[in-house]
């Protein structure tokens, strides 16, 4: 931690709001994100019924949910928000007669979707454009006779947006795959030129990262009934990457000299070769004459994986297994009273109902811009991330009214109007990825654009820029004062708790993976290895989330930080180990003394103590495991400053 995040509310909290990161600008996702928000207006000019065209341009928001991930998942992913916009544009008009029915509502939109998105760990806007497409039913003139309708042109917009979102599908099926084993082999690459550095465990971090996240979207895209050569191979070229680290961790972690450079070149070479559409002659790197058996196995793993890339796949073609949890499994597990998921939905959804609350009672202007600014600030990751989200709700705001002032004083009608909406589209999604401040000059104009063509001109522009100002004002305060009075402690009051319930699932599984559960068990099915995987997942979530606490207890989360790593590297062994049938099985004493260990170091993390250091018996096959347990032993045992 570095001491710029010690004092969040300080002088540079503005400056730090207003920074624009490095990364490319999306050209082709904001294209198409554009177009899928402008077409459907465009048709419903053509057919001679603007209204319509813009009731339907509301399932246009579907596409700002396309995100780089498998063509198999983004086809449900996609699909399921098509749907869920066309229900809530039903709800929202069928309840626009009954203002507290729609604040009520609103809220519980925002939580259920919420927690959805947080439990699937599905990228993307969240429950925004879902409260936003709620707000703007529920805002149209009163007619719940139109109620299937609306949600109709809703439903048709949303698939034509789908359709574009699978375009490239036909050009390069399995794109989102290859890019991720690409980048797993890059981050093995910078791993072997880490060893015998100071940069070692830092670059481990980082492999386990990107190995987990290969495998999740690997599982993902895997369709049993019709697997391709290209999959089968990204596959394999995993299942070696896995052996790889497994080797590096195990002979490596300790060693004092770095590794034959040759190495981290032939594993970018493969890299580069992998994201390489077409075959052609590639440099091959030759070992060096003199090799230690342990750095030789390394080399024979790297051309073994290279190999996979040029033989018939029907020469290396193994089974593939992949274990994925059930929906009601995850459900369960993010439903928790000390799940940072569940408590986040629930704290969204119970601000947002307030702030339609307020703004319905108090009669505001477009009242339904006060609850969408307050969901839009909640939304930061953490509380540092919502008082920046404020900020540049805020500027993006006031320069935005002024953009529309100048485009409503040329008086846009018919196509133009399309076309100010596809541009504005385009604009803001490719700066959406730079600065949200930046993104809220170009979707300020679009919505007031919106707005007033849809009320048919009865109120002016300086009504809806007057109404729009103010109601952001109060949402975002509105907002801030949720996370910060409710949620600035509630992270990090609960990582003790759930350190100790990790370490617990953790030495459950490692019971079942070692001892005898009889024939025909699997592990990988087994409820452990499940409720393992979501207090890891949950623990990750409430780290991240506490380090933007504010006040964050810096001296805290530097004492946890070593800890969360060493866990995460322990379930990753643990996950890895479970894929193995030739496992040993150990005496009742050993598994006594390892579970007496972990027993001591929960206890230990639930009460905020010290552990004492217990001997870790030798788990034959599986020294790294061994060695794990003893280093997060060392962790725990660590004083806190």
């Amino acid at each position: 931690m570095n001491d710029k995040q010690t004092n969040p509310l300080g002088p540079s909290i503005i400056k730090q709001a207003l920074q624009v990161n490095k990364k490319p600008f999306p050209w082709l996702k904001a294209f198409r994100a554009g177009l899928a928000a402008a077409l459907p207006v465009m048709i419903g000019l053509a057919l001679g019924n603007l209204h319509y065209g813009l009731i339907a341009g509301l399932g246009g928001f579907t596409y700002l949910y396309v995100f780089n991930i498998p063509y198999a998942q983004r086809a449900k992913k996609i699909f399921s928000v098509v749907l869920g916009l066309s229900i809530v544009t039903y709800v929202g008009t069928i309840s626009a007669p009954y203002p507290l029915a729609v604040a009520i509502l609103m809220g519980i939109i925002a939580a259920v979707v919420i927690f959805v998105f947080g439990a699937l760990k599905i990228a993307g806007p969240s429950a925004i454009f879902f409260v936003l497409v709620f707000a703007m039913t529920s805002g149209m003139p009163i007619n719940p006779d139109e109620a299937f309708l609306r949600a109709g042109l809703v439903f048709l917009s949303g698939c034509l947006s789908w359709m574009i979102a699978m375009i490239g599908w036909f050009f390069n099926p399995h794109g989102p795959e290859s890019s991720v084993v690409t980048r797993v082999y890059l981050q093995l690459a910078e791993l072997l030129d880490s060893v015998g550095t100071t940069k070692f465990n830092e670059a481990k971090q980082k492999v386990i990262e990107v190995l987990n996240e290969s495998e999740e979207t690997l599982s993902a895209s895997y369709i049993p009934w019709r697997t391709t050569d290209m999959f089968n191979r990204l596959y394999l070229l995993n299942k070696y990457a896995n052996e790889l680290f497994i080797s590096v961790v195990e002979n490596f972690s300790n060693a004092c000299q770095t590794l034959p450079k040759e190495l981290g070149q032939s594993t970018r070479m493969l890299a580069h070769s992998l994201n390489k559409r077409e075959k052609q002659e590639k440099p091959r790197i030759l070992q060096p004459e003199k090799l230690e058996p342990q750095v030789s196995e390394l080399f024979t793993t790297i051309y073994n994986a290279d190999a996979i890339l040029n033989e018939p796949i029907s020469k290396i073609k193994k089974s593939i297994q992949f274990d994925k949890p059930s929906l009601k499994t995850i459900f369960m597990g993010a439903f928790d009273k000390n799940s940072i998921v569940f408590i986040s939905s629930v704290r969204l959804g119970i601000m947002t109902a307030i702030a339609a609350i307020i703004a319905y009672q108090f009669g505001f202007e477009r009242s339904y811009w006060v609850p969408l600014s307050c969901l839009a600030v909640m939304s930061g990751a953490t509380i540092v991330a919502t008082f920046h989200r404020a900020i540049q709700r805020f500027f993006g705001t006031v320069i935005g009214i002024v953009i529309a002032g100048f485009i409503l004083s040329f008086h846009p009608s018919g196509f133009i109007i399309a076309l100010f909406i596809l541009v504005l589209t385009f604009i803001t999604e490719l700066f959406i990825v730079k600065n949200y401040g930046l993104a809220a000059l170009f979707f300020t104009p679009n919505a007031l654009l919106m707005a007033e063509t849809t009320s048919n001109q009865l109120f002016s522009f300086s009504y809806f820029a007057q109404a729009r100002f103010i109601d952001i004002i109060i949402g975002s305060t509105i907002g801030l004062l949720g996370v910060y009075l409710v949620g600035r402690k509630s992270a990090s009051s609960r990582i003790p708790h759930l350190l100790s319930k990790t370490l617990r699932s953790q030495a459950q599984f490692l019971l079942v993976l070692f001892s005898n559960q009889g024939e025909g068990f699997n592990a990988r099915q087994s409820r452990e290895r499940l409720k393992m995987r979501t207090n890891l997942s949950n623990l990750q979530t409430l780290y991240t989330t506490a380090l933007g606490e504010i006040p964050a207890n810096h001296k805290a989360l530097e004492y946890y930080w070593p800890i969360l790593f060493s866990i995460r590297h322990l379930g990753y062994l643990l996950e890895n180990c479970s894929k193995e049938s030739n496992r040993p099985i150990l005496s009742d004493e050993k598994l006594a003394q390892i579970l007496f260990a972990f027993e001591t170091m929960a206890n230990a993390a639930a009460r905020n103590v010290l552990p004492n250091q217990k001997e870790i018996p030798e788990i034959e096959g599986y020294p790294s495991i061994q060695k794990e347990i003893q280093f997060l032993q060392k962790e725990l045992g660590r004083s806190r400053g």
